[in-house]
């Protein structure tokens, strides 16, 4: 992970913005202007309007924010997609089959979401302080000013700030192992190709691979109820270099599945 700071420039969100500033171990600047910093090159702005990730200077792309409000995420809940289909049929989500999922690397939220607007409950883990602000913020936004059917699949939603490996090898006794969990590990970054977005080359910058993601698969197979999903580069090689019962693939992804037992007709319905 880069180094950042905190700006906050609404003065309700003092106390959540020094929060991040400690746990990322950052300074905080008060009334700034991200436009106006040549250094570091990249600030976690509270503004009146959300967190978000902003890259410092004149010629800075635009921040990267969490919304379900709009933009791609709500349209693929208004208007459907065939990432829902595959991560559904990868997952094991059927009509009468809402699994629990645990999503052990929530990022910026969009799997969850998709999974959550499928029905599913899912608990999302989020390690960095840094993403666990931006989508903390979405959500918190979300819950606000969400129409009915929003309101109740944001509910289906919980975040935990905390190390997935953490979770998995010390789950908590009062909660139920979850039905399917979920992994995500960020790749790599393939650079400035044209096929990644410029929103997207600054979070992998930030927040930098995940090297140890291969520390989760074994645990996530010793607590999952039925199955593992691990979404990979299409053609990235397997975790851990565990060969998956099977594999869903996309055009540019895919979803690798390891099964523990067959899901049952009626689950969480």
């Amino acid at each position: 992970m880069v180094n950042t700071l905190v700006i906050v420039n609404d003065s309700s969100r003092r106390t959540e913005a020094a929060s991040a500033a400690r746990a990322l171990g950052c300074e905080l600047l008060i009334e700034a202007d991200p436009r106006e910093l040549r250094e570091p090159e990249f600030v976690l702005l509270f503004a009146a309007d959300g967190v978000s990730l902003q890259q410092t200077g004149r010629k800075a792309p635009g921040p990267v924010k969490v919304d379900f409000l709009s933009g791609a995420v709500n349209h693929r809940r208004l208007f459907g997609g065939g990432k829902g289909q595959m991560i559904a049929k990868a997952v094991g989500v059927k009509a009468r089959v809402k699994p629990r999922v645990l999503d052990t690397t929530a990022g910026l939220g969009r799997d969850a979401f998709v999974l959550a607007t499928l029905g599913c409950q899912v608990a999302m883990l989020e390690r960095s302080p840094l993403v666990w602000a931006l989508l903390n913020d979405g959500l918190q936004r979300a819950q606000l000013d969400a129409d009915a059917e929003l309101a109740e699949i944001v509910a289906r939603l919980s975040l935990s700030s905390m190390d997935a490996r953490d979770y998995l090898q010390a789950p908590p006794a009062d909660v139920a192992p979850p039905d399917v969990i979920y992994l995500d590990p960020m790749f790599p970054s393939r650079g400035k190709s044209a096929d990644v977005k410029k929103e997207m080359q600054a979070f992998h910058q930030v927040v930098g691979a995940d090297t140890d993601a291969a520390d989760l698969l074994g645990s996530a197979r010793a607590l999952a109820t039925y199955r593992v999903v691990v979404k990979r580069p299409r053609k990235a090689p397997d975790l851990a270099d565990v060969e998956p019962n099977y594999r869903l693939e996309g055009k540019a992804s895919r979803f690798d599945v390891y099964t523990r037992q067959k899901l049952p007709d009626e689950l969480n319905p």
